[in-house]
């Protein structure tokens, strides 16, 4: 009886550790995946985030895309009834008699939709409300101050201090506006007016006069 429970027990025992080994395997399986998908949930939020401030940047920018029309639809082609054919008796004889059927009108053509947003449109651009605040504190204000200030006059654009900050600097690569350090701070102001030189102050005294 020993000798036949000996190799059985040996066997449940090797099932046992094959089965321990498995169990682990896969539990280290399961922590590499899990921490890959953490790890691309991350890289999707950044992307995500990426593009929704550049969104803003092409907004604050002025730069509008034309909006996709839909196409227009086809128009039904016409296919005429088939034609029936009526029998009648004439002198006592039967003639075959076809009638044809009015082909079917053509479907009017829908309306292409246009998608114009006159509310949106009628509102100032984040240049425009800079350029305005700029010309009108006449004097350096950090993207922060400005961020705020445009925030306060419009909470309903929920304006950005990064968006902001890009959009000042698009300013200056344009010259309009001016850039100064003062230690660590930057600080934007609008440009200076462009001095007129004495032929064209004559000229548009000329001009004046006449």
């Amino acid at each position: 009886m020993p000798e036949t429970t000996a190799p059985a027990t040996e066997l449940t025992s090797q099932y046992v550790a094959q089965v321990a080994n498995d169990l682990e395997r896969n539990m280290k399986e399961q922590q590499r995946i899990s921490a890959e998908i953490a790890s691309l949930q991350e890289q999707l939020a950044a992307v995500q985030h990426d593009h929704t401030v550049l969104v803003n940047v092409q907004q604050a920018l002025g730069v509008t895309t034309a909006p996709t029309q839909p196409a227009a639809e086809a128009e039904s082609a016409a296919v005429p009834s088939p034609r029936r054919k009526s029998s009648a008796a004439r002198g006592g004889k039967q003639k075959a008699r076809k009638s044809t059927a009015a082909p079917q009108k053509a479907a009017p053509k829908k309306p292409v939709a246009k998608s114009a947003d006159a509310a949106k449109a009628a509102q100032p651009t984040l240049v425009e409300l800079i350029r305005r605040h700029l010309l009108e504190v006449k004097e350096p204000r950090s993207a922060a101050e400005i961020s705020s200030a445009l925030g306060q006059a419009h909470p309903e654009r929920q304006i950005a201090a990064k968006v902001v900050r890009v959009t000042l600097e698009g300013l200056v690569a344009t010259s309009q506006a001016e850039r100064t350090k003062q230690g660590r701070s930057v600080f934007y102001t609008a440009p200076a007016p462009r001095p007129v030189d004495a032929a064209e102050a004559e000229a548009q005294l000329e001009e004046a006069d006449r």
